[in-house]
């Protein structure tokens, strides 16, 4: 018996366990491939690449300034022959704080500390946005000397306030302190500020780095940066929930990043200098090649072997034949 011929128009169809298996093995072949792809996008990322957004990396824009409420702004003078300048070597000074070194709250003091807390407040303050300048600088192309180092020096020079600062010169500064230039820092806002609905910490400074070969002005700049916290509300419940809530802005945390805020757009507007980078590149090549001459010089330190202390040479003798 001849057996019947499938009919025209019906195509046999697999079985649905080989469907799946088939799925299941390109799904596996695209998550190789990726899998490849990503390794060999993961080998192209090697050190010392070139860096984006180098200059303006976290400094405020005109729409960070409305965002964020903050009228802040940064004056800076930079000497025209900057580059051919730029000091390798650099000392951040004691900084001088002349305000009331109270805690101030739209400008009246809420604390009444003495003579000597002040004193220790004004220290307080002045060293807070010091710290934060000595480290931006040491980020950039700069050799920042150690600020503990610096006001050890200090003191065995007797300058123990802005006044004897002020009596010793830029270039007698570089001689003691061994640097290239100094940075003079000066606070001019540390306070708060707080109306209901808005809140605000005001930190700003004035800064000068001057030469310590001729007592040049390199570099100054002076401004302030707000840290606002603004909650608008138009029922009386929320306004005094808001009211607490912008009250909260008033934290320590929120103080110091005003602070490292007002020394990063500082410190971002010193103009970057090839040469320095070019001398950093230079020393740290010849380095390694002096290192290793005066390794081989205690080495042999008479032109021969040196044989360690406490080890007896020991004279061989051939056997005769």
């Amino acid at each position: 018996m001849v057996p019947a011929e499938p009919s025209e128009g019906i195509v046999s169809s697999r079985p649905a366990y080989q469907s799946a298996t088939l799925a299941l093995v390109a799904l596996g072949l695209c998550l190789a491939a990726s899998a490849c792809a990503s390794q060999a996008a993961l080998a192209d990322r090697t050190f010392f690449r070139n860096e984006y957004e180098v200059d303006t990396h976290g400094r405020k824009t005109w729409f960070d300034h409305l965002v964020e409420t903050d009228p802040g702004s940064i004056r800076i003078n930079v000497a025209p022959e900057y580059e051919s300048v730029a000091p390798a070597r650099i000392a951040v000074l004691p900084f001088v704080d002349t305000g009331s070194a109270q805690f101030v709250v739209d400008k009246i003091p809420l604390t009444a500390r003495n003579p000597e807390q002040q004193a220790d407040w004004a220290w307080t303050h002045s060293n807070r946005l010091r710290r934060a300048v000595d480290g931006y600088l040491s980020s950039r192309e700069f050799l920042v000397e150690n600020l503990i180092q610096v006001d050890q020096i200090m003191k065995e020079h007797r300058i123990y306030d802005a006044t004897s600062l002020g009596r010793m010169s830029p270039q007698t500064l570089g001689q003691v302190l061994g640097v290239d230039a100094v940075v003079y820092g000066e606070v001019t806002h540390y306070e708060a500020y707080y109306l209901a609905l808005v809140s605000a910490y005001q930190v700003g400074m004035r800064i000068r780095m001057v030469s310590t070969h001729d007592g040049r002005e390199l570099f100054s700049a002076e401004g302030s940066r707000y840290s606002v916290d603004v909650a608008p509300a138009f029922d009386p419940v929320d306004i005094a929930i808001n009211s607490a809530f912008t009250l909260l802005q008033l934290r320590d945390i929120n103080l110091t990043r005003a602070e490292e805020e007002s020394a990063r757009e500082i410190i971002l507007r010193i103009p970057r200098s090839k040469r320095l980078q070019d001398e950093l590149i230079e020393e740290a090549t010849e380095a390694p090649s002096q290192a290793r001459q005066k390794d081989v010089a205690k080495l042999h330190p008479d032109g021969g072997p040196q044989t360690p202390s406490g080890i007896q040479p020991v004279s061989a003798t051939l056997p005769s034949d």
